[in-house]
């Protein structure tokens, strides 16, 4: 008679089902048709972690944008002006402040030109 480990191979079929919770028709409870669902799904969000950054970035940077063409200055006129008066501050922090905050965003501007 063949030993099977039948214990430990339905627990990590349980484990991985688990993961499947919430999706739609037989993707949540056919063991083939979900694990192939679920390993899709984490390579979207391997992927999707790293074009997040990427996304942020890009918002940012078209916030920033906005704001110094208000004051009559390109974005990358103003970045090189930013940091040939030597003033270190992310573009997480200036796209704040160009939205939320036009004045200190206009002081900013005013003292790189």
């Amino acid at each position: 008679m063949r030993s099977v480990n039948n214990v430990a191979s339905r627990a990590r079929r349980k484990k991985m089902m688990k993961n499947a919770k919430g999706y739609f028709g037989r993707r949540k409870n056919v063991w083939t048709v979900s694990k192939n669902a679920i390993e899709k799904g984490w390579t979207y969000a391997y992927r999707d972690r790293k074009a997040k950054k990427r996304e942020f970035r890009a918002l940012w940077i078209q916030r920033i944008n906005a704001g110094a063409r208000e004051h009559g200055l390109s974005y990358s006129q103003f970045m090189g002006k930013l940091t040939a008066a030597g003033i270190e501050i992310n573009r997480k922090a200036l796209a704040d402040l160009a939205m939320n905050e036009p004045k200190a965003f206009k002081a900013i501007v005013d003292k790189v030109k």
